[in-house]
């Protein structure tokens, strides 16, 4: 399970920065497209925020994250390259 949220880490941080570069680069020039690629790529970032956080609650226990470091997983899904920290720093054996 742990590969698996490696994984989804990884996916989450990119679709967070995918969705990022569609609200600032797209958005501008052409809201058609905008309007377009808005939708997809929002469910599929939530998809995998949601993803991201239920498989940190199921690991907590099995890899003996503490309080801190759970919140701090956590926070990382929050901000643009968190999930990426998160990955080189707690799950790089998995």
């Amino acid at each position: 399970m742990l590969k698996l949220f490696k994984i989804v880490a990884i996916l989450e941080g990119i679709s967070y920065l995918v969705l990022f570069a569609n609200m600032l680069l797209i958005k501008p020039n052409n809201l058609d497209l905008y309007h377009n690629l808005l939708f997809p790529i929002g469910m599929t970032h939530g998809i995998l925020f949601i993803g991201y956080v239920l498989l940190a609650i199921f690991l907590k226990e099995s890899q003996k994250w503490t309080l801190p470091v759970f919140g701090l997983i956590l926070l990382a899904s929050l901000l643009p390259f968190g999930t990426f920290y998160i990955e080189h720093k707690y799950l790089k054996n998995a």
